[in-house]
């Protein structure tokens, strides 16, 4: 929008262009509105020519010629302003002549002030030149002061270093000993102290170095010393998290055989009850205070170095020093004791040293970039494991307590566990105990050789006796006695067996608790176990029962009719074999009927026994006749015979029939076969 008047403006044109638009009627009034703008001074005179140029096409030349009308119209005014005001200048000139006079006095005034001005200023003079002076001196302190605040920094930094040192913060003060020379000795380099301070940081980097080696040094010993505790606390923890896996599965088989009765015999409810409660409160006790390798061992001063001999740039130093040191000691832990197989305790402490070693190592493998790693660690670990193999081998080959041997295979359980938990292999560890099963195996074979030589030699061979319906249940709870007529019978009562029998079957089946100890926790399937339980029930039958029957049966002492007890206990033993292994089975949890099953071999065993039984009753019954023959004093001389036998053949007779009244309580097959001489030709 346009102003009217001549004095007007228009206050959007320089921004919007809109007076381009105007009609051709209104192109007069735009021009003296353009003309009007430019001799105001008010706005950018570019926007205004541009919106003349902009117009029309002939815009230019009307506009000159609205300009050059302009300019005549400004000049005519002027030179009537000019003729106005003519008589006034004359005016002016004529004043400035009548002031002439006053002028020059002024100066002669001004001049004499001056010199006035000049004689006062001389004292002003004195007195700035004693500000100068003041103010160089203040400029001095200034300079002094900046300089000494550049330089206590400096200062402060290198007494925090001394601080550092005497707190031992030996890597803080190798970072701040980096700070001084990379930004603050800079600062100051060129005064004498900060030369000083230069030369004396190497040595303080030394004196860091060996008292950061010292403190490992030190840390090393400590680990030497209280390597066992370490193993230990490794060994419980790791055998407190195996816990109760264990003891949800005793439970579960528990709970799976309950009341599961195979001819009165099954696992032990209340002592497996009693194993799980026990396992429970001892995790509830663990669980109390549950310690880490953190919390016995401060690896401060591995850190510490580690972190110093980073920063020196001598790391790889470091390393190889603390591997050499390591392996050194690792030697150390795997030397054992020249009676470590005496006792179990022996055993523990070896294990537990060790334990503590690869613990340590492992956790600095695993908090550490570079100091130990895991080609390292595997390397050490494999040459120790053929050490520790190779001990245990030597020193187990010593122990003859089944008990003894029971408990190093747990500890070894306990320790491969504990080892595979921090990533170890112990493969080789598990082969090593089967080898050390059939160990254990002899030892118990031997152990029990004496069990049954002691069953044997406190036997009276008569059958057990029976009053009362208790004692008839006590028995029948011990041995797998089934038999319809005994049943029928009034008391008091006999078992065909002797005390030996039922003994001898409760100590086959102690004899299997004992093996299956030392099979569980083998990380083993169950056909493996069963298979285990198996063969060495079988080399207790075939081998150390059939031995110890064989060794009873020759001695002098058993008579005629002890062996025939023995010949009647063996074919009880021999059909309770069935019920051994459905024992197993239900331990096992493995059918009879599997393919890979192994059979008892009870029968051969028993059998074997009964002919030998058979044979010694054939040998010392033909013993007692020539004795009675040879005894006898018969009168060669009779003419006539008396009409009576002789007394000696009336003893034999009576011996021969109370020998013969004890063969009827044999089976069968032996009874008839003892009717026989050596020839097979039946006795007459």
């Amino acid at each position: 929008m346009c102003c009217v008047g001549g004095t007007g403006s228009c206050s959007d044109a320089g921004k919007s262009g809109a007076c381009g638009a105007m009609l051709e009627e209104e192109t007069d009034q735009t021009y003296e509105n353009v003309l009007a703008e430019i001799q105001s001074f008010e706005l950018p005179i570019e926007a205004t020519l541009r919106s003349v140029y902009d117009d029309q096409p002939n815009a230019h030349k009307k506009f000159m010629e609205k300009l050059d009308a302009c300019i005549r119209n400004h000049d005519k005014e002027i030179e009537k302003m000019c003729n106005f005001h003519h008589q006034g200048f004359v005016d002016a000139i004529t004043e400035l002549l009548k002031v002439r006079t006053d002028a020059e006095k002024l100066k002669v005034q001004v001049t004499d002030t001056n010199r006035r001005f000049q004689d006062a200023g001389k004292e002003v003079i004195v007195h700035t030149e004693d500000i100068i002076r003041c103010r160089i001196q203040q400029r001095n302190i200034i300079t002094v002061v900046e300089k000494l605040q550049l330089c206590l920094p400096v200062l402060e930094m290198y007494s925090k270093l001394k601080e550092q040192m005497s707190a031992k913060r030996y890597y803080s003060a190798l970072k701040t000993m980096e700070q001084l020379e990379n930004v603050y000795f800079p600062w100051v380099s060129q005064y004498r102290f900060c030369q000083l301070m230069i030369e004396n940081l190497p040595k303080l980097r030394e004196d860091i170095k060996e008292i950061s080696m010292s403190d490992l040094k030190d840390f090393l010993e400590s680990i030497r010393k209280h390597s066992d505790k370490i193993g230990e606390t490794a060994m419980k923890q790791a055998q407190h998290q195996k816990t109760f896996n264990v003891s949800l599965q005793k439970k579960n088989k528990m709970k799976f055989g309950k009341n599961m009765y195979i001819n009165h015999d099954k696992i032990p409810e209340e002592s497996s009850e009693t194993v799980l409660k026990h396992s429970l409160e001892e995790e509830d006790e663990n669980e109390e205070e549950v310690l880490t390798v953190q919390d016995l061992v401060d690896f401060s001063p591995v850190y510490r170095c580690l972190h110093i001999y980073s920063v020196l740039g001598d790391e790889e130093t470091f390393e190889n020093y603390y591997r050499k040191q390591r392996k050194k000691q690792a030697r150390l832990v795997l030397q054992p004791q020249s009676n470590m197989h005496e006792t179990v305790d022996g055993y523990r402490r070896y294990f537990t040293q060790i334990v503590g070693f690869f613990v340590v190592e492992d956790h600095i493998l695993h908090v550490t970039q570079g100091l130990v790693t895991r080609a390292y660690t595997d390397e050490l670990w494999n040459m120790a494991l053929s050490k520790i193999i190779a001990v245990l081998r030597a020193h187990s080959s010593y122990c003859t307590d089944p008990d003894l041997v029971l408990e190093l295979k747990n500890l070894i359980v306990i320790f491969a566990d504990t080892l595979q938990g921090y990533g170890f292999p112990v493969n080789r560890l598990f082969d090593l105990l089967f080898e050390i099963r059939d160990q254990y195996n002899e030892t118990l074979l031997k152990k029990w050789a004496g069990v049954f030589r002691d069953i044997f030699e406190e036997d009276n061979y008569s059958p057990i006796p029976i009053v009362n319906e208790e004692e008839y249940k006590i028995v029948i709870s011990k041995f797998p006695f089934q038999d319809p007529d005994l049943e029928k019978q009034s008391f008091p009562k006999k078992f065909p067996m002797s005390q030996s029998v039922p003994h001898i079957y409760i100590q086959v089946k102690e004899f299997i608790y004992a093996s299956l100890k030392f099979s569980e926790s083998l990380h083993r399937s169950s056909t493996e176990i069963d298979d285990m339980l198996r063969k060495s029930t079988n080399l207790l039958l075939t081998r150390t029962l059939s031995s110890c029957l064989l060794n009873l049966i020759r001695k002098p002492h058993i008579g005629l009719t002890e062996l025939v007890q023995i010949i009647i206990n063996t074919t009880h033993l021999e059909q309770a074999c069935k019920y051994l292994e459905d024992f197993i089975t239900n331990i096992t949890n493995i059918s009879q009927e599997t393919v890979h099953t192994t059979r008892l071999y009870g029968l051969s065993t028993f059998k074997d026994a009964r002919h030998a039984a058979e044979g010694e009753i054939y040998t010392k019954l033909n013993q007692k006749i020539d004795e009675f023959v040879q005894l006898a004093d018969y009168d060669w001389t009779m003419s006539e015979p008396d009409g009576r036998a002789s007394g000696y053949l009336m003893d034999l007779i009576n011996f021969l029939r109370s020998i013969f009244q004890v063969f009827t309580h044999l089976p069968c097959l032996p009874a008839l076969s003892l009717c026989q001489d050596s020839r097979g030709i039946p006795c007459s």
